[in-house]
């Protein structure tokens, strides 16, 4: 699939089909071409945010233990796991399972992986086999109480999971309870600094979530086939918000990439003002609403106004106001 091949009629059923609801009501892919063109965009714009969380946990020092199958659940055109295989080596696997309730989307995304990494071994899913390393993505959305519980059976058989979701409010609120309900079984690797409860169930918390904006690729804003794609398909290419959730199964090996126990998380975007920046923190004091005054820090000022480190820092601060920061990976 290319731009000059691509389906536009069939992008705006998708498109109609996600903005409805439709979208849980069963598989909505009726032929592989549909998947091809999805692919090429909206899958494409996935594979941003998989880059942007795949890329702190490299910078991180954080990779799943070698050799373990990955199972990509309810994996649409694949582009999840094929991101991961890319950022991590597909030869630290043993397979890539696919399942997902279409077998289209099965059948296309073990060809797509295997047409990228031809030595891959990449097969249908079937329960009973090691789940290994699970890969989630885009899928809280579209469970009915019933597959919610089958993917909650399956993630906690898992040996680590990367999970990504959209950023939006709901969503990401509901990804939080669900991190609640699987840290007895694993290790918090990512996006918690701490191992409490999630300070966004408290009650004064409901207005905030936690989410994140991975950059788009250089050059995309003057490419006209993604100028078009915006347009068309009503999205802001600038804007791509998730939010994630990186668990290891505890004691499966010595602590992988441990964060001080004083690291504070920003969320979301810092809001830059001329003398000073509002930001919402998690750590193990829970959410905290700061402000970092310029004169504090001036060239961290103007490095979160324009291209911020990641989001994960250790400062003092005397209240709201942060007296002294520094970033934990620069």
């Amino acid at each position: 699939m290319d731009w000059t091949k691509l389906d536009w009629n069939a992008l705006a059923r998708l498109r109609d089909g996600f903005l409805s609801g439709n979208a849980a009501h069963g598989p909505y892919w009726t032929a592989l071409s549909d998947l091809a063109n999805y692919d090429l965009t909206y899958g494409e714009r996935i594979g941003w945010k998989w880059d942007a969380v795949l890329g702190e946990l490299l910078t991180r020092g954080w990779a799943p233990p070698t050799g373990l199958p990955i199972l990509d659940w309810g994996c649409g055109s694949g582009i999840a796991g094929r991101r991961v295989l890319r950022a991590f080596g597909a030869s630290n696997f043993s397979t890539l399972h696919a399942w997902d309730h279409s077998p289209l989307a099965c059948d296309f995304s073990i060809e797509a992986a295997q047409r990228e990494f031809p030595e891959l071994k990449a097969e249908h899913y079937a329960p009973g086999k090691p789940v290994g390393l699970l890969v989630l993505s885009h899928v809280l959305n579209e469970l009915t109480p019933a597959t919610r519980d089958e993917l909650l059976a399956v993630a906690n058989e898992a040996d680590a999971v990367l999970w990504v979701e959209p950023g939006t409010h709901a969503v990401s609120r509901d990804l939080a309870l669900l991190r609640d309900q699987l840290r007895e079984r694993f290790d918090l690797i990512a996006p918690c600094t701490h191992a409490n409860n999630c300070p966004l169930i408290d009650v004064e918390n409901a207005r905030h979530w936690c989410h994140f904006f991975a950059p788009a690729p250089s050059g995309i804003y003057a490419d006209p086939n993604w100028v078009r794609f915006g347009q068309q398909a009503g999205v802001d290419l600038r804007s791509l918000p998730y939010s994630f959730l990186v668990l290891e199964k505890k004691n499966l090996r010595p602590n992988v990439a441990p964060l001080p126990t004083d690291a504070s998380r920003i969320i979301g975007r810092p809001r830059v003002h001329k003398a000073h920046i509002d930001l919402l923190a998690c750590d193990n004091t829970g959410l905290n609403d700061l402000k970092l005054f310029k004169r504090t820090d001036p060239a961290l000022h103007k490095q979160l106004d324009r291209k911020p480190p990641l989001p994960l820092y250790h400062w003092q601060r005397e209240s709201e106001k942060i007296t002294s920061i520094k970033p934990l990976f620069p």
